[in-house]
């Protein structure tokens, strides 16, 4: 679907007076500066998925590392293993970022999702008020009437050459009624100080640019620029039994006791041995 700027819908867009734009002018003067890492803002009205978009933008050479792209709504927004996230227009945050770590060994790559999940719930804690948890490799969770939901994804993908999109969606001002899945939540029904798009779209981009700055610097070591210990700290699957669905139809139940050096999740199974898991679908099971 072809993007939409968001100034295109002026007879629309103010229609739901609880869920005001984006203003695309404020967010890019608060976030591009000289020698920082977010070089162009773009807001859209209406697209079908900001990551695609972006790795398109990417391939065809009309993108460069540090663009930012923010869509309204998504009619064909994704998350991992391809699931669709549907949210109505202008209810949360729904961007992607390009970013090409040049002089970070791939294998530490995988890091990114990790890394991002940390920024934005670092991001959140700050402007929303709300205690976030992660939970690997990609889920924001925030609890709603004492129960943990998911009120954020994100999705990573390879764009060209020595690049990568990073697609984050947070749900921001859902209402009960509009949950897509029972076990879905959002910052309001979090009971978040403010619902305000802008200050948390800043705050979530300021931090993620901290930490990819943090991480870079010391070459994607994770350990070196504190990011395995603060995602540890922050991860709600840690110390939790889970269970792998992995790929082929094979499973594993163990108790989550770490992420390893490779972002990968350890599980200490029954048998005794410990199994780092690099991709598949983790369920709580139950605290230990």
């Amino acid at each position: 679907m072809t993007p939409r700027d968001a100034s295109d819908d002026s007879s629309s867009r103010w229609s739901d007076l609880d869920r005001p734009p984006l203003n695309a002018t404020a967010l890019r003067r608060a976030l591009v500066r000289e020698g920082g890492l977010w070089r162009q803002v773009d807001v859209v009205q209406r697209t079908g998925s900001t990551n695609s978009d972006l790795v398109a933008r990417a391939a065809d050479g009309s993108a460069d590392e540090g663009t930012v792209l923010i869509a309204e709504e998504q009619d064909a927004a994704r998350g991992r293993l391809d699931r669709q996230w549907t949210a109505p227009a202008r209810s949360g945050l729904f961007f992607s970022v390009l970013l090409k770590p040049g002089g970070v060994p791939v294998p530490r790559w995988g890091w990114l999702p990790l890394l991002t999940g940390v920024a934005v719930a670092t991001g959140l804690s700050r402007t929303a008020g709300v205690d976030t948890a992660l939970k690997w490799p990609n889920d924001l969770l925030v609890t709603v009437g004492g129960e943990e939901r998911k009120a954020g994804g994100i999705l990573l993908e390879r764009a060209g050459e020595g690049g990568v999109v990073i697609g984050v969606g947070i749900n921001v001002t859902l209402r009960a009624d509009e949950l897509p899945v029972p076990r879905a939540g959002s910052l309001a029904l979090a009971g978040a100080v403010t619902t305000d798009r802008d200050p948390l779209l800043r705050g979530v981009l300021r931090s993620l640019e901290d930490w990819y700055g943090r991480w870079r610097a010391a070459g994607g070591d994770p350990a070196a620029c504190g990011l395995q210990e603060t995602y540890a700290a922050g991860c709600a699957t840690l110390g939790r039994v889970v269970r792998a669905e992995l790929p082929g139809d094979r499973s594993v139940v163990g108790e989550a006791v770490a992420v390893d050096g490779d972002g990968r999740l350890v599980l200490a199974t029954e048998a005794g041995v410990q199994e780092p898991v690099g991709a598949g679908d983790i369920v709580h099971l139950r605290p230990v």
